[in-house]
């Protein structure tokens, strides 16, 4: 038969059942990498994938973006096996995210362990002969409830958790050195592949990274562990340990007990005390004359839209009249808008905006002076005056939405007691099980997915295509003013990927297979598989979640 590769741009021939590695011997030559997985018909797979009939195959490096997934999947799961050699009754947990590594954690006999510096350097040890060894990431597929059996023996309780919830006749799972692991997507072809990678203790646990200990501390540098982020994470894992939804499995049991109600209504009540936290913040500052501008950032489909407009009426609650203009009405003429390194209008840049024009309308509103704003018109791509006349009285505080909210820079002028600045993110906190844990990056594209093709017409490929220019402008522009806050607000809710799987999978099923795309849309579809649907009348219309799947009792 016939396979082609993309790489090459060639037919090559095999016979039925060899697998994507054996076509390696015949590309070592031409291929300019040592490749870590494939795209098989555009769906990431390992090395070890058998092939039975014709397929395209394209090779990817370790530094490709899903390259980086494979090499970070494959991590946990060395690391776990080291774990485990060191202490066989200890439970690992990875959490989350931070500072480009992994925040992980160890429980022996359900009391936490503080590892040391010596602790770290025996495991490091540990995971480094793991890696000289190059033992195999060993696929297989087995009857679920044989599976469920291996992992109760292991101690993996939320995976087998998951699986109880999901009913599915079969399941894959990777096998190393004796212990079973699994994960929702590929792996490394062996541990030989993991060379480059870097462990330090950090809060009470330790940081896991997927690079070299020079890497690390280049990473380090440029990004810091940001203390206001992970101190968001861990007030939302204490309330995830509260409400006893810590993982898919546990929120699928939630489901099919009809208990989500309770569990929305509980996860609802959480973000209106946070936001009601953050307005009384706002007004003691207010009697101390400071903080008549409040700028609410963040990243794409974090929701802070809602929670400006939620903030708002909290404001209102204190005996402050909230009094909202957009930052997009600062726009410069198109003409004059800054490019990117493509050549086109980089309209995620801080230099975008009129800063000097901006900065003078605030020391004006600030000194109780009467100011004309600014209308931006984006079909003719300028500005237009017209009367939108704007003064803050004594009670009045200005409430500003926008991506450059935190960067010292748009208010340069404007003294620092004066702007109270909101950060608001989706940290997603819930995990599939205690080594897979949800990417925040992921939950928000999800988000944008549904809310872009409901509110503007936008494909779910498009969204997917257009994501990783997303990022990288937030990479650039927004995420290392996150400390900037005064205030962070976590808008992530436990049960919302449950609630977009309907609406999402949907759309991602239009991605067309023979588009490079489909890799993503499969993945995030194989994300959404593991969850259980919840109901949309069960969501309320001030649900920061009614942003993008519609019904919100707010305006747009």
């Amino acid at each position: 038969m016939k396979i082609y590769c993309k790489n090459t741009k060639e037919y090559l021939t095999m016979l039925g059942g060899e697998k994507v590695s054996d076509l390696l011997p015949r590309l070592k030559e031409v291929l300019p990498f040592k490749p870590i997985c494939a795209y098989v018909n555009n769906k990431t797979e390992d090395l070890s994938f058998p092939l039975f009939s014709p397929k395209q195959v394209e090779f990817l490096p370790a530094n490709s973006e899903t390259g980086k997934r494979v090499y970070v999947r494959s991590l946990c799961m060395m690391l776990y096996k080291a774990v485990a050699g060191l202490l066989p009754k200890a439970t690992l947990k990875i959490d989350h995210s931070i500072a480009g590594g992994h925040y992980c954690r160890l429980l022996v006999e359900d009391e936490e362990m503080v590892p040391d510096q010596a602790f770290m350097d025996l495991l490091t040890e540990r995971m480094q002969s793991l890696v000289d060894s190059d033992i195999p990431f060993k696929r297989h597929e087995r009857l679920t409830k044989d599976v469920i059996a291996m992992y109760r023996e292991q101690g993996l309780d939320a995976k087998v958790n998951l699986l109880e919830t999901l009913h599915e006749l079969y399941t894959t799972y990777y096998n190393l050195a004796g212990i079973a692991d699994g994960f929702y997507g590929p792996l490394a072809p062996s541990t030989g592949f993991l060379k480059d990678f870097d462990l330090r203790p950090y809060k009470q646990g330790f940081l896991l990274f997927p690079h070299s200990k020079e890497e690390t501390e280049k990473s380090l540098e440029k990004n810091p562990p940001g203390e206001k982020m992970f101190k968001a994470f861990t007030d939302q894992l204490r309330f995830n340990y509260m409400i006893r939804v810590t993982n898919v499995g546990d929120l699928n049991r939630a489901v099919q007990e009809k208990r989500t109600p309770g569990l929305i209504n509980v996860a609802e009540a959480m973000h209106e005390k946070l936001i009601g936290e953050i307005a009384s913040e706002i007004a003691e500052r207010r009697k101390e004359g400071n903080a008549g501008i409040v700028l609410v950032a963040g990243p794409s489909s974090s929701g802070k839209t809602t929670s400006t407009k939620r903030l708002a009426i909290h404001l209102a609650t204190n005996l402050i009249v909230p009094k909202m203009i957009s930052l997009d009405d600062y726009f410069v003429n198109r003409e004059d808008t800054p490019r990117d390194e493509t050549g086109d209008y980089d309209f995620e840049s801080l230099y975008a905006l009129d800063l000097q024009r901006l900065n003078s309308d605030l020391e004006k509103l600030l000194r109780g002076e009467e100011v004309n704003i600014p209308t931006y018109s984006f079909e003719l791509g300028k500005r237009i005056e017209k009367p939108k006349p704007l003064r803050l009285d004594k009670n009045d505080v200005l409430l500003m939405e926008g991506i450059h909210g935190l960067n010292p820079e748009l208010t340069h002028s404007i003294e620092e007691n004066k702007v109270f600045k909101v950060y608001v993110s989706a940290l997603t906190t819930l995990k599939i099980d205690n080594h897979n844990w949800i990417s925040t990056s992921d939950n928000r594209l999800l988000r944008r997915i549904v809310r872009d093709y409901k509110y503007r017409g936008t494909s779910a490929l498009e969204s997917i295509r257009r994501w990783p220019s997303v990022r990288r402008g937030e990479e650039k522009w927004i995420f290392p003013y996150s400390e900037n806050a005064d205030a962070t607000f976590n808008s992530s809710l436990i049960f919302e990927i449950g609630a977009m799987k309907e609406f999402a999978i949907p759309l991602l099923r239009e991605v067309p297979r023979d588009n490079v795309n489909y890799s993503q849309a499969y993945r995030l579809m194989k994300l959404l598989s593991y969850f259980e649907p919840i109901p949309l009348n069960q969501i309320p219309s001030t649900s920061l979640l009614r942003e993008f799947l519609g019904g919100s009792s707010f305006n747009y």
